[in-house]
């Protein structure tokens, strides 16, 4: 069993030294892997490591950063991690940094801009070599990456397309979703469908509005504007359930019948299932609805969510391997290319929707 200290007392080089029987500057050269290393005898190497591991010595990172100049962390600035969507982009954030030297510092704005230039400052301060930005929503960062991209902070923002201010972004495609949201209840035969799109602000919205008005002009279906209603500006994410709700009522109080409904992301289409039930209506019964994100609540609700999913674990992890690329190049001016990556969205079919009639 190794020779542990206190948990208040850290072995230190100078005890393996001691306990080795070498000098400290051999250990530190060994253990740090220093260049020098190649001239110390493989048999001094192997003791000074097995009475390293004996002791339960572990190198104080923070000390090496300060001789190296390099952190190993990357910031990870997520803008409201209340937000479902976010959770399995930072499991691919997270699986993507785990085999690799770089530890993640996380931190939430809560929406608030103050609050994002704070931790901005925050992570800067503690040098972090890279930012992954988890942006939904009513993003707005207010121009402040910019000034960090001209600092050569290596920068990918995640869920928004922010490449005309020169920042790499990845993104679902948003259009190719909502075409395929339309697709899909169109080939069950729908026709007369509804839709709640998103914030007007939000460029998401307007993107997958576009592509649900592509397909029904290729098919010469006619989207009444009365059946579409559109989500507030509100900050909060959660405010997408409510307004499903309170949009899906006002749907049914119109009198304008409708057999299907496309709603701007999961929390709304959770929102429209029970605004349909407030009203003595089910889904898929009396109307199909399809959501878009595939949170992981959309797989655990009755009836079970068809939706659009966006491939979030793999946005997290195409943003983190595109800030190491950078990260393990040589040289100052480093930075990621300001290009804008679109992941392909996929139709999961559950419960909520079926052939009309």
């Amino acid at each position: 069993m190794p020779e542990r200290k206190s948990k208040s007392a850290r072995v230190t080089l100078v005890d393996v030294a001691r306990k080795s029987g070498f000098s400290p500057s051999t250990v530190s050269i060994v253990l740090s892997e220093a260049p020098l290393s190649r001239y110390v005898a493989a048999q001094t190497k192997e003791r000074i490591r097995k009475t390293a591991q004996l002791l339960g010595y572990r190198p104080d990172i923070f000390a090496r950063s300060l001789r190296s100049r390099h952190s190993h962390t990357v910031g990870v600035l997520v803008f409201d991690i209340s937000d479902p969507y976010c959770v399995l982009i930072l499991q691919g954030i997270e699986k993507t940094l785990l085999p690799t030297p770089y530890l993640p510092i996380l931190m939430d704005a809560h929406h608030d801009q103050k609050q994002f230039e704070g931790y901005l400052d925050l992570l800067m301060e503690r040098r972090v070599e890279g930012l992954i930005v988890v942006a939904n929503w009513l993003f707005d960062e207010g121009g402040l990456l910019v000034g960090l991209k001209e600092k050569k902070m290596p920068i990918v923002v995640v869920g928004r397309d922010v490449t005309e201010k020169q920042i790499g972004s990845v993104t679902v495609d948003n259009e190719a979703g909502g075409y395929e949201a339309m697709k899909h209840l169109y080939e069950l035969g729908h026709r007369k469908i509804a839709v709640i799109r998103g914030p007007a602000k939000l460029n998401d919205s307007q993107l997958r509005w576009n592509g649900m008005q592509r397909f029904a002009a290729e098919q010469g279906l006619q989207l009444d504007p009365r059946r579409v209603r559109q989500l507030s500006d509100a900050l909060d994410p959660v405010t997408g359930f409510e307004g499903g709700v309170q949009l899906t009522e006002e749907l049914i109080r119109s009198r304008l019948k409708f057999t299907a409904l496309v709603a701007f992301d999961d929390l709304t289409a959770l929102g429209a299932v029970r605004g349909l039930a407030r009203s003595g209506r089910t889904a898929p019964q009396d109307c199909s609805i399809i959501g878009f994100d595939d949170v992981p609540l959309a797989a655990l609700t009755t009836p079970g969510l068809t939706t659009i999913r966006q491939p979030m674990d793999e946005m997290g992890s195409l943003a983190t391997q595109r800030v190491l690329d950078v990260l393990q190049e040589v040289g100052e001016g480093r930075e990621v290319t300001p290009d804008l990556q679109l992941l392909p969205p996929s139709l999961v079919l559950r419960d909520s929707t079926s052939r009309v009639g």
